[in-house]
């Protein structure tokens, strides 16, 4: 296989952060540095920063519904994490995407870089869809503003909306899903406060062909 899939099978690295790596000579085989688009095999010996690595050799996705108030990061600074909900064998599996302390729903973990790369490259436009309330009813010009694009720091936001039955209380106008091919931080949250609105609940629902379904809230299941 290629020298970069082979570090992203054997780190935490992407494969742009592995061709990088390469680049900067940090990578060895067999003792010579190695060149970008290098195939190597389990038979030769792959070193990084002077660490010998192999390939993870079985892949592993699970799904969790994520509850608020869980951290996505191995170290909450005095939070709790999403770690704390799964199995020790699942505690070097990567998330795949964000979701913010106050935000819930499905969240994807792997040790398989190709999927990673899949859902996650801004060139594969993979939606995510959200269920998301407000903290109170979205005008019709706001609507239309958000759906044509409004302009953040970091460039323009564009969601797709629909209104969702009320919720919880919640009067028309409140409840709405949100469709997107982005995932920039807190985009969705960012998006609606520009034009003054607070988002009092997201969860999300789907990421690519990837479904929440039924899974409980702080519970996990094999994909």
């Amino acid at each position: 296989m290629r020298i970069n899939k082979y570090i992203a099978l054997s780190t935490k690295l992407s494969r742009r952060k592995a061709d990088q790596a390469v680049a900067e000579k940090r990578v060895k085989v067999n003792g010579q540095a190695a060149s970008t688009g290098q195939e190597v095999t389990d038979q030769d010996s792959v070193t990084l920063n002077g660490h010998k690595i192999s390939p993870v050799k079985q892949l592993v996705t699970i799904k969790l519904n994520k509850p608020v108030g869980y951290v996505v990061s191995r170290n909450g600074q005095g939070s709790q994490t999403i770690y704390d909900l799964l199995p020790r064998q699942f505690h070097k599996l990567n998330p795949i995407g964000r979701l913010d302390k106050d935000s819930s729903g499905l969240l994807l973990l792997t040790n398989d870089g190709d999927l990673i790369q899949e859902l996650t490259h801004p060139t594969k436009q993979k939606q995510k869809i959200y269920s998301v309330e407000l903290n109170k009813p979205l005008r019709r010009t706001d609507r239309q503003a958000i759906e044509q694009g409004v302009i953040l720091e970091d460039g323009i936001s564009k969601l797709q909306l629909n209104e969702l039955n009320n919720m919880n209380g919640s009067t028309k106008g409140q409840t709405w899903q949100v469709s997107m091919h982005e995932g920039r931080n807190r985009q969705i949250r960012r998006t609606f406060e520009k034009q003054g609105y607070r988002v009092t609940k997201l969860h999300r629902q789907q990421m690519g062909k990837y479904k929440l379904a039924n899974i409980k809230s702080g519970q996990w299941e094999y994909v």
